[in-house]
This record gives C-alpha cells, structure tokens and sequence, in this order.
C-alpha cells in the first residue's frame, strides 16, 4: 500500500520499537547470577535460566508499553561486541579451547574460566563516548569467521514462540572491524571485509528461516569522520548483504549528515538516527534518503534520565508524519542499555524530582504515547501536554539555580587554572619532600569492598547501626588496609576507600546539585554495574567531604598517604547531567567545589592527592574536528580544581581504558605531577603514545590487568617495566596496578601486590646501576 492509499483508508498509525533495553535486571539479577557461577555455586543450567527469565521479562515489559516490535538479541552475558564475536566465530586462537561455549566467552572477557582455564584476557575500552566497556576484537590476516555460536537464532525462536513480533539486534559489518585491532604489523582488518560479509549473509539468511522481517543493523561507526577507505566498504557491505530480511540501518550518538552521500546510496530498507544527540539533523536525513526508506526517529533520549518533551516533539514531528506517514518510525535515540530500568521504584526520591525523571520503562511508554499523539488520538495529544507541565517548570525553579555558584563561575579567569611554579621546580620540592625511591610503588586507590563492608554501610544507610558505630567500623577497615600495605612494603600508600560505595556516587552524595537513587543501575561491563547520580541544580561543596579520613588513615603511618578525589570530567560523565546547562559549565562548578577539598587536605598536612580523570578520553566528541575545543575546556576543569595545590604537594591523576595517542598533548596539558594508566591487557600498546611525544612528567603505567582474577607473575612486570623504560625516564616511572581494586578479594590483591613489590626491588636494583653511571 502507498502513503497516499494509506492515508485515503485512513491508515496512519505509527510504527514504535527501541534500540536495545537493560539487560541486568531491576536487581541486578544477571550481575549476581554471572558471578555465582563464576565461583562455582551455580552450573551453566542455572545461569542460562536467569538469562531466560530476565528476557522474558524485558520482552514483555516492551510489549506491555505498547510496542509494535521487541528488541532481540539485545542480551549479552558480557558486552555486545564479544557476543558478536561469538557469533562469527571469531575468538583469539589462545581462547579457543572448547569453543562454542559460554565458559570461552567468560574467558576472553576474563582471561578465566570456571573450568580452570587461564590465558590473557582479551583488551577492553569504552564503547564510543560512553561509560559502557565493550571488549575489542583482534584480528589478523589468517582470520575466518564461522557462524556457529547460535544464542541469536534461539532468543529469536524463543520470542517469537512467547507470541512476540520480534526485530533482531546485530552490530554492523563496517563496525565491527572498525571497533576492532590488528595484531600483525602492516596489516589491514578492512581487507577482511569480504570474509566478513560471506558470515554475515549467513546470519541473514538464518534469520529468514525464521520469519523474522526486519532486521536492526547497528553501524555507529557513521557517526564518526571515517577514513574515505572505510566510508567507501559500507557500499560493498550493503550490496552484499541485501535481499533477505529487510535491513534497518542503525545509527546513534551524534549527527550523520556529513555521511549521506554515502548512506543515501545503500541497500537497505530504512535509516535511524539519533535526534536527541543531533535533532538538527532531521530535516536534512528526511529530504536525502529515498522515498521508499523507513526513518526511524530516536527521539527518546537512551542516554539520559529526563522525561522527554513530548508536547515539543509533537510540533516538531507532524509535518515529518504528514510527509513520510508509515515510513516514520519512532524509537529511542540509542539502545536503553545506558538508562536504568524503572523510575517507579525510586520511593525516596522527591516527589518533584522525579516527575522530571523517566528510565527505560518509563521511555517504553513514552515512544508509545507520543506515536499515538502523532497519529492524531485526542486524549494522546493532551496527555502529551500535560507530560512536559514539569519538564518546562523545572527551567525557572529556584531549587534548580544558584546565584553564588553561577556568580562563582563567572568569575574563572585562565590564571586560576596554573600551578605556581612549572613541573621541572616543582617535582625538586615534591622529592625532597616525599624522598621516595626509583620506581616508587602505589595502587590507585581502592581495596576490595569486602562483604563486611557491604554490610555495614548496607546497615547503616538502613538505621539498623549508628552513625558512630559505622565510622568505627570504617576506621578499623583504615587501619587494615594501612598494615596491609605496610606489610606489602608499598611506598605511597591509600586508605582503601571503604566508605565510598561508588567513586563517583560518594562525591554526588557528599556535594550539593545531586540527587542518588536507590536502584537505578546500569551496567558497565559485564557484571560490573554502577548507579549513576543525577545532576539535578547548581553543584557547589557545603563542607569538607574526604579531609577526615585521609588525615585519619595518615596519622596511621610515616609513608605518605594520598587524598583521594575523583575529578570533575569524570564526575560529569559519570552521572546524568542536565540538559539545561553547557557540560563545559557544569564541569567548571564541580572543579571549583573540588579546588576547595584539595585545599582543605594540603591543609591537613596532605602532600600527595590522586584527582581521577578516567573519563576525560571517553567524553570526545565523536567528531575528530570537535575534540579540541572539548578538550580545552575539559583540561581547564582539572587544573582548576588542581591548581590550588602548593609546589611541594605532588598532584596524581588516573586514567583507564582510553587510547592517548590523538590526545597525548591534552593529558600533558594536564600538568599532573604524576599519571598513572591502564597499559597491561595491550601489552604497553597504549605507551607508544609517548614514543613520539616527550611527556614531560611522571607516569605510572599499570603493570597488571586488576578486572582479571590471574596473578601477575614478577616477570611478567618487570618485562613491562622494561619496555616503559624504553619510552619513559626511569627516573620518572611509578609501578602501580592499571586501576582500583575494589573488584577484587584480598587473597587475590595481596598475592599480586606481592609480586609487583618484588618486581620492584628487582627493577631497583637493575636500573640503579644505570641511573648512577
């Protein structure tokens, strides 16, 4: 039926499906599940039962919104990518003991099965500007690709035997190879392209057996500047792969215009775009693709927790549905694997701020309601209306804005950014002050949040202890950690961090300007889960937030201790921020708040603080011709809340998981005294960095994997010193773990915190020989 016979017969509903929806569960139901098995409790029956369960249920909450298809294929055990990886059968030749099977996913995730199993794990980085981690897919010239993993094809027959109308998942062709690397010099994955696609028509045709029409084909990668070469594959990939089901090419996280040349021309069936990241883009991708093409419209927000403005998307998008009218899809932006699940269990929160909020089920409903107001349904038109009355009062409420804090702001000039003397005079006064050794050994921060931990802060935010009863006990778990490392022969030592349940959620909770829920979880790899606050007003520091415990845990030993912070990019992208407010603004209030503890802990006699910045490579742009000017203002935060810090205070900043070669002047730019990262799951890959570039401070690259459960052997690290030293003045080396150790038990932290010890007085005396002659 044409558009025009559609809409004689009076034909013009509109079709709703998302991206993607959580896969943890309400209660984290797969993060408890996953780890159970991996220490033995459960089998894999057990563990694929809770699978089961929890995407019968996700299927039917979509349903039960009102959704014209669920998503399928959606679920991963560990990340999406790998679940691909599966998938094709491609899977690192040292992981490929007993393939297929679910242990050798667990392995390549973990370097670990529960069968024993132990070899490097695989690399990980963040999923494009997110906080999601996905792992990377390795490729060489030998690869093949053999579809025989087959969860696909049963969570497709699976739901569409619970009666769904199903639109399978899959992650591009272009994608993924673009979201993989090469493990052979002068080699080029692209060239495996063809091999790819024979696998990929192998998944489609599978698909068509049964039943399914149409097909989500994510290829996020069109978001991006792409090389020509790589912009020109998706022609052949699209020819390739067209004429089985009907392909719905799937892109998300910013604008796609530049790419419409190219998209314009493919075979497929219709195009999605993300209007919440990019609406500007609407109109220019609805006159350039072809008639025929579905657009699909993500316009609910994936990404974030704000009730969208639907009466405003109503204006906006019905010269859009009198223009394409079936072949308008509505959708989210982007899978809601980003956004927690059900703003209905949030009980404490106020009542006014969460009639600001909508989670996933909530954004389920929202797609639904919005289509109805679309396809023209009265009572819809006004529900809409009525839905965005709190979205437009929240602009002008009086608990939303300060005036000190903007009055504050303002007021930054570039000289509050600088440190008082440059690196070379400083680092003169830090030694003399610190006198550490050659290669001094730290971890980065936290120790394993032990069940007791748990317990008692679960106790305590409870009302089942009391407040003093709960410093007491935080202070016996200080004092542990400071003997465990005295007797580690660790030389800057860390209090642990058993107060913090969350390294961005305790600051959120300690700073006025957030709000923190109770269940509103989200996953970040695996069964890692983290439960982002919500940046609802003006953030400033009502009081000191971590001087009491560093000076607590200092008065413990002679070694220095250092303050532990978490940084401002950081503690922006780490949480939900407003939509109201430039991220570079919000970022500006949060490092004015944290110049003001770093001050108060070199004050308590302090002479070593850590500031955090592990997100800063994460928050680019996805656009390359974008990043400086990111860069620039997100650079300028850090030192703000650093550059109170007199010349002898030695300033730490962490980063994990991020490729610094295209940023290598920025995180110098930082002016850290010291930086410690994350090198060991690449091998040292991420050092090359400073192969070309002369980093001009210290640097502690991560000598061992803290997210695998393997202990490092001690050659292993003094190999990968070895090769640091290459790069890096031994002078200026640190030896530390690559990130915190809150994930891990304390047998597993003290046997690898061994070994690196060791490691280092080998190193010592190695190197002393030749820093003297």
């Amino acid at each position: 039926m044409t558009v025009q016979s559609e809409k004689k017969a009076g034909i013009t509903k509109t079709v709703t499906h998302i991206l993607g929806y959580p896969r943890i569960g309400s209660q984290r139901e797969l993060k408890f599940a996953q780890e159970r098995y991996w220490r033995g409790e459960i089998d894999q029956s057990q563990l694929k039962n809770v699978g089961q369960e929890l995407r019968h249920r996700h299927w039917n909450d979509q349903l039960s919104a009102g959704l014209d298809y669920v998503a399928v294929g959606d679920f991963a055990w560990y990340d999406h990518v790998l679940g691909t990886s599966m998938l094709l059968g491609h899977i690192p030749s040292r992981h490929q003991q007993g393939f297929p099977d679910l242990d050798t996913l667990f392995t390549v995730a973990r370097g670990k099965a529960p069968t024993g199993c132990v070899c490097a794990a695989a690399d990980m980085t963040k999923w494009f500007n997110t906080n999601y981690h996905y792992i990377v897919p390795e490729f060489t010239a030998e690869d093949s690709f053999n579809v025989s993993w087959q969860q696909l094809f049963e969570e497709v027959a699976e739901a569409k035997k619970a009666g769904h109308n199903v639109k399978p998942v899959l992650l591009g062709p272009v994608s993924y190879l673009w979201l993989g690397k090469e493990k052979q010099q002068g080699f080029d994955r692209l060239t495996l392209l063809p091999r790819l696609l024979t696998a990929y028509q192998q998944i489609l045709t599978k698909l068509t057996a049964l039943g399914v029409e149409w097909v989500q084909v994510d290829e996020p990668a069109l978001a991006l500047e792409l090389p020509s070469e790589w912009t020109a594959s998706f022609k052949l990939a699209y020819q390739v792969l067209h004429g089985g089901p009907k392909l719905l090419l799937t892109t998300y996280f910013d604008d796609i215009s530049h790419q419409l040349a190219t998209i314009s021309q493919l075979n497929v069936d219709g195009l999605h775009i993300d209007l919440s990241a990019a609406p500007a883009q609407l109109s220019v991708v609805a006159d350039a693709i072809p008639n025929h093409w579905v657009l699909s419209a993500g316009v609910i927000n994936g990404r974030n927790v704000w009730r969208a403005d639907l009466a405003e998307w109503l204006v906006r998008l019905q010269p859009l549905k009198q223009q394409l009218g079936r072949n308008l899809w509505l959708a989210s932006s982007c899978s809601l694997l980003h956004s927690p699940i059900d703003v209905e269990s949030e009980t404490e929160l106020d009542e006014d701020v969460r009639k600001w909020l909508a989670f996933a089920k909530q954004k389920c409903h929202e797609i639904t309601l919005l289509a109805q107001a679309l396809d023209g349904e009265q009572s819809a038109i006004a529900a809409c209306s009525d839905y965005s009355v709190s979205i437009k009062a929240r602009l002008d409420s009086e608990r939303v804005h300060n005036t000190q804090v903007q009055q504050r702001t303002a007021a930054i000039t570039p000289q509050l950014a600088q440190r008082a003397l440059p690196y070379a005079e400083r680092t003169i006064q830090q030694q003399h002050a610190l006198q550490l050794p050659l290669l001094p050994t730290t971890t980065i921060g936290s120790f394993p949040q032990t069940t007791a931990i748990r317990s008692q802060r679960s106790d305590f935010k409870a009302g089942r202890i009391t407040e003093a009863d709960y410093h007491q006990a935080l202070e016996i778990h200080i004092q542990d950690a400071i003997i465990r490392q005295h007797n580690l022969g660790l030389d800057v030592l860390v209090h642990g961090e058993a107060e913090r349940n969350d390294m961005v959620e305790y600051f959120a909770e300690q700073l006025e300007g957030f709000v923190v829920t109770q269940y509103g979880w989200v996953q970040s790899y695996g069964s890692r889960c983290v439960k982002p606050a919500i940046i609802v007003s003006d953030i400033y520091r009502a009081k000191p937030i971590t001087v009491d415990w560093i000076r607590y845990a200092q008065s413990l030993t002679t070694k220095p201790v250092k303050g532990m912070l978490t940084g401002p990019v950081t503690i922006l992208g780490w949480t939900f921020a407003r939509e109201d407010l430039s991220r570079e603004a919000i970022a500006n209030q949060i490092a004015l708040a944290l110049r003001d503890e770093v001050t108060d802990l070199q004050t308590a006699g302090i002479n070593i603080i850590q500031i955090d910045e592990p997100a800063i490579r994460e928050g680019l742009p996805l656009k390359q011709s974008q990043w400086q000017a990111y860069l620039d203002w997100a650079v300028q935060a850090f030192k703000i809340s650093a550059a109170g810090a007199a010349p002898q205070t030695q300033i730490h900043t962490h980063m994990c998981y991020s490729e610094f070669n295209q940023i290598i002047a920025s995180v110098a730019a930082l002016d850290a005294d010291v930086i410690t990262i994350e090198t060991s799951r690449s091998d040292m890959e991420l050092l090359t960095a400073f192969e070309a570039f002369a980093y001009p401070n210290e640097i502690g690259p991560g000598v061992y994997d803290i997210h695998s459960p393997n202990i490092p052997e001690v050659d292993t690290i003094t190999g990968l010193i070895d090769k640091a030293a290459a790069l890096i003045p031994i002078e200026r080396l640190w030896i530390n773990p690559d990130c915190g150790l809150k994930t891990r038990n304390w047998t597993e932290t003290e046997a690898a915190l061994t070994n690196m010890v060791t490691a280092a007085h080998i190193l010592r005396e190695k190197y002393r020989e030749v820093t003297a002659a």
